[in-house]
Order: structure tokens, then sequence, then C-alpha cells
């Protein structure tokens, strides 16, 4: 089965073609991309120019809510439901909608699929995924935590399970870094704890994200700074993390090399990202009872071996040693750990697209 995968981020538009054999046959990015329909029709057309036919479409789509937990045709109802989640994922769901849009316009005639990064989490243990807020609140409103970048948590854990054959009770933390950043506990290849909850805002320190912060803060940025919501929620989203503390774009490349000329801000910035997630990767340790395998994606993950090093530095305490020449050198999907290490360390490429064709075709075969 021939999927086109439609990758709608918060910035960019990824689209990929997958054969049968999961080979790459044709591949386009537009970064940046406005999230407009009419660029993302265009591109459709760009990739699938002079080439076969696809035999369905997989698109990723940030927030399923509580009850889209699985890979589900995309209908009518269905686009309704994504976009009532709209607040609770603003700088994504109105892009996948627009992915969706344009490539129903473009191939009416094949099967469209929703791919949630929420859906991983759906396992979460009740008191993983539970706040301890009013009852009231929580029934109403279904306040809990959700959960992101599910599509790349699963397949950093089922790739890394295949790299090490491993057998399926291995404790392993997923970490996915780029300029969104999360963790995911996983066990018997699901999902028990992970660091974003009931928006991707929670948790680690991102590019522009705060990750969390003292809710109390918030309240007092409302109620006495004298802020409004529109511009507190700004300030956390686009304006926070490594951007807010180094006075960066927030690219973490940007920030290292400022580190490196004797930049103090940059050097706080580092020292923040670096503290907060140490303690969450033990946070992680701690919901599975140990920790046998932590894995590195995403772009941060893959391509900052200074980061890599440092990371294992703060995490010796749970076994997390890195080899200085192979954190350093190689490609691809590979181990930096030394050998005899207790914990393993895998670097492994981010293919949300692979994650997101193997659900399809597992929809679709049923």
């Amino acid at each position: 089965m021939r999927v086109l995968v439609v990758n709608a981020g918060s910035s960019t538009l990824k689209l990929r073609t997958l054969g049968d054999d999961d080979r790459v046959e044709a591949d386009l990015l537009i970064d940046p991309w406005a999230g407009d329909e009419a660029t993302a029709a265009d591109a459709i057309d760009e990739v699938l120019h002079g080439r076969a036919p696809v035999d369905a479409v997989g698109h990723r789509v940030v927030h399923g809510g509580a009850d889209m937990v699985t890979a589900t045709l995309i209908t009518a109802e269905v686009i309704e439901r994504v976009r009532g989640l709209t607040p609770l994922a603003p700088l994504h769901q109105p892009r996948a909608l627009a992915g969706m849009s344009a490539a129903g316009q473009r191939l009416a005639a094949v099967a469209q699929v929703a791919c949630f990064d929420t859906a991983f989490h759906a396992t979460l243990p009740v008191a993983a995924r539970t706040y301890a807020l009013p009852a009231a609140w929580r029934e109403r409103w279904g306040l809990r935590r959700f959960g992101f970048h599910g599509l790349s948590h699963a397949w950093a854990a089922r790739r890394a399970a295949g790299l090490r054959g491993d057998s399926p009770h291995a404790r392993i933390v997923t970490c996915h870094l780029g300029a969104g950043a999360s963790l995911c506990a996983v066990l018997d290849g699901r999902s028990v704890d992970t660091t974003m909850g009931f928006t991707p805002l929670e948790g680690l320190v991102m590019a522009t994200r705060s990750g969390s912060v003292d809710p109390g803060l918030v309240l007092w940025l409302l109620t006495e700074a004298g802020l409004d919501a529109p511009t507190v929620a700004a300030g956390l989203e686009h304006d926070s993390g490594l951007a807010g503390l180094s006075g960066t774009s927030g690219d973490l490349r940007v920030v290292l090399d400022a580190r490196h000329d004797g930049d103090a801000p940059a050097r706080l910035a580092v020292d923040v990202y670096l503290h907060r997630l140490c303690q969450e990767v033990a946070a992680m340790a701690s919901s599975l009872g140990g920790l046998d395998v932590l894995v590195l994606t995403g772009g941060v993950g893959e391509h900052a071996p200074v980061v890599r090093a440092e990371m294992a530095a703060g995490l010796g305490f749970l076994g997390v040693e890195v080899d200085a020449t192979a954190n350093e050198a190689g490609t691809g999907d590979r181990s930096i750990a030394p050998p005899g290490a207790s914990v393993d360390v895998l670097v492994v490429e981010s293919r949300e697209d692979l994650q997101i064709a193997h659900e399809v075709r597992a929809l679709l075969s049923r």
C-alpha cells in the first residue's frame, strides 16, 4: 500500500510518499509554511506529479482528545471534532485541517486517515493522567493529561526494540527533543507516563515554549501584573523557553554557539534546559521502576552531541553514560553507550512518517 504522509507542523509542511516496502519515493518540505490550504494543495500536486497513484493519505494530527485514540478515517464529523480541539493545540490543529482539506480536494477518491499524536498516550494509567483538580472541573471539561509527540515516541520505542532485539519488558524512556520537546516512559510498548499534559505547553523547556511553570505565577500575571490572557498565552507559547532565556530565536544551535562565546544569558538558557531535561528523565524512570534504554530523537536528540554528553553526565546516577567517540561520530540509528553500560543510549532518526504509514495500513487492512 503506497501512502502519502501529510505532516502539518506549527511552521512547516512535510510531505512524503512511502512505497509498499516503506522506501521513500518522494519527499517535499515547505519551511516556513503559512498554514494555507492553497500552498498545501500545490505541494501535494508537486510531490505526486509523474508518479504512481497513492492508495491512502495519512495525516498527522496533534490533538485527538479523549475519544479519538486510534487512527481514524476522516469524515466530516471527524473534521469538526478536530476543529473543536483547536483551543488545546492552537499552533497545530488549523494547519492539520488545511492539509486535510487540500488532500481531500486533490485526492477525493483516496482514503484519508487521521493519526493522532495523543493516541499513543491513551494507555496512560489513571494516576499518570489525572490532575489534582476539583472533580467537578475534571468531569465537566475533561481536564486530564493527554500527552503529545505520540507518533514520534511510538516510532522511537518500536525502533529501539528492533535495534536491540529486546524483550517487550525493557524499560524505555524516549526523548523527542526538537523545537517542541517531550519525554515518554514506555513499558511493554505502551506509554505509561509523559511530560506534556492537557496542552503541548507543559513539561520541558522548549525553543519558544516555557514548559511547566507555577500556575500561581500565571494567575499573578493575570491579576496583579495586569496582563490579559492573550498576552500571557502568546508569551508562554512564543517568547519563552530558550528564546526567552537567551534573547535569541530559540534555536538551540544558536544558543550553544553563544554559550561557547561566553554569553551569560545563553549559558543560563542551556543550564535551565538541561536541568529540566535531566529532572524529567529521572521522573520517567521512576514511573518505570528503573531504566534500561534511553532513546534520543528529534533535531536536538539526533544532532547535538554536546547536549547528549551533558545530559548523560547529569544522569550518571541512573547508569547513563555515553562513549565520547561514538557520541561525536557516526550517523544513522545507533547506540552511543560504552560496552557493558547498564543503560543503553540510542540515537534514532525521527520517522513519524513510518509510524503514520504503519497506522494507516493497519486501519485499512481491517
